[in-house]
């Protein structure tokens, strides 16, 4: 496999998969981002996609200009994203923030036969029924890109699908793990970005802080590996070395364990079911010493209770749990409420609007859009 097409290419995870591609020789089929224009004009001119595309509409005239001078197409809104993922490649990589990526992840699907490298986990949060449904009717191989997913994807070789006793879902904590709970609705967004181990973007770090990631790869989990969210396990474990673990019916556990870089289940997707050198560094088990492991508070973090409550159900409320955090992490972000706000806002809008029908995209994006007009922040 040698074309690539990077949805969300300048985010963290879409510039590290550009390292990773450039490393390994691959040709860049597409590219699309947001409103970054300087780093999407950077990347256009530096791996010659036949197209790009950004999401802002503004922001693609801008992007037009710059590249007038390059035979490079240049699409717009998101009717130029799924565009772009539906180009002819080898792979797609979805690393698209939030149910922004549930078009284009399902426009890559539906062009068929390829290999989708998800690193956009709403997409199975918000639709993971529709989604692993139109894969199978495509014949797509997915590849999960995010690092416990990777991890959980890797420990299953071990074993047969039905030998499967439990999922071990591993969580850093993040950065509040130890914080008196009394101090959490003091906490600044600048506090809440200083992720102890990982290098992600601000939305994606947020929601390590409250645990909402968490939750929201617990369901991620049951669509990726066809396993119900009560034999997935969260587990906290604050180093980041192990990603996570399989447990079989004979009680053995297969983990996986690497440093917390992005770069090494970036590579494995583009890869698979080879091993290439990589861009990560190696791990050194002497020099880290001491592993610990210990269950998540559920009273600390209710995101994350929030969201494995949510996670057995088949009607709109996982679509809208997620859209309620996106918005008010925003919020949180940018000043307009505090920290322990935001699973306030979350729990509301599922109460009032989680029994949606969810039976077709148009559902999911309808309840989407409800619910982001009534959360108010």
């Amino acid at each position: 496999m040698k074309t690539l097409t990077v949805l969300g290419s300048t985010g963290s995870i879409g510039t590290q998969t550009l390292e990773a591609a450039e490393l390994l020789g691959f040709t860049i089929r597409a590219l699309t981002g947001n409103r970054n224009v300087k780093l999407l004009e950077e990347q256009a001119r530096k791996f010659h996609p036949q197209a790009v595309a950004m999401a802002d509409k503004g922001a693609a005239a801008e992007l037009k200009t710059r590249l007038a001078d390059t035979p490079v197409r240049v699409l717009s809104g998101t009717e130029g994203v799924c565009a772009c993922a539906g180009m002819e490649a080898d792979i797609v990589e979805s690393s698209l923030v939030g149910v922004a990526g549930l078009l284009p992840t399902m426009a890559a699907i539906r062009a068929g036969s390829r290999r989708i490298a998800l690193a956009n986990k709403e997409t199975l949060v918000c639709a993971g029924g529709i989604v692993t449904r139109e894969i199978e009717k495509k014949n797509c191989q997915l590849i999960p890109v995010d690092s416990e997913h990777s991890a959980i994807f890797q420990c299953l070789r071990a074993g047969q699908g039905r030998e499967v006793k439990r999922i071990l879902l591993t969580a850093s904590g993040g950065p509040f793990l130890r914080l008196p709970e009394e101090e959490l609705a003091r906490v600044t967004p600048e506090l809440a970005l200083r992720h102890p181990n990982w290098d992600m973007g601000a939305k994606v770090t947020i929601d390590s802080a409250t645990m909402m990631n968490k939750g929201l790869e617990v369901i991620e989990a049951m669509w990726l590996f066809g396993v119900e969210a009560a034999r997935i396990t969260p587990v906290v474990h604050p180093q980041s070395i192990l990603h996570s673990a399989v447990e079989f019916a004979d009680n053995s556990v297969i983990a996986q364990m690497g440093v917390p870089d992005m770069r090494l289940p970036i590579q494995l997707a583009l890869t698979w079911p080879e091993r290439l050198p990589s861009l990560a560094g190696e791990l050194d088990l002497t020099r880290i010493g001491t592993l610990t492991f210990e269950k998540p508070d559920l009273h600390r973090f209710p995101c994350l209770k929030l969201a494995l409550e949510t996670a057995g159900r088949r009607d709109a409320a996982p679509a809208v749990m997620n859209a309620a955090n996106e918005v008010s992490v925003r919020a949180f972000l940018e000043g307009r409420i505090g920290f322990t706000r935001i699973p306030e806002i979350i729990q509301g809008a599922v109460e009032k609007l989680g029994n949606s029908p969810a039976q077709s995209v148009e559902d999911i994006l309808a309840a989407d859009a409800r619910t982001r007009e009534i959360v108010k922040v």
